[in-house]
């Protein structure tokens, strides 16, 4: 891992999702909630594929260092 002590990639401070399973479990569990509580789901998921995102360019910065680039 690049980052492993990376305050700015620490999943546990999500509210919700800290994982790719509890993301998938999320999404698919979204029609039994209320629109109230899917809104709230789908905040959180959010959150978490923004925070997904921002490490795989964090990882990208990483590998063009590497490289030279």
């Amino acid at each position: 891992m690049c980052y492993p002590d990376d305050p700015e990639l620490d999943y546990h401070n999500l509210d919700g999702v800290h994982n790719g399973s509890e993301a998938s479990a999320a999404f698919a569990d979204m029609a039994s909630h209320s629109p109230e509580e899917i809104t709230v789901i789908r905040q959180n998921l959010l959150k978490y594929c923004g925070l997904d995102t921002f490490a795989m360019v964090k990882v990208l910065r990483r590998l063009r260092e590497a490289a030279g680039v």
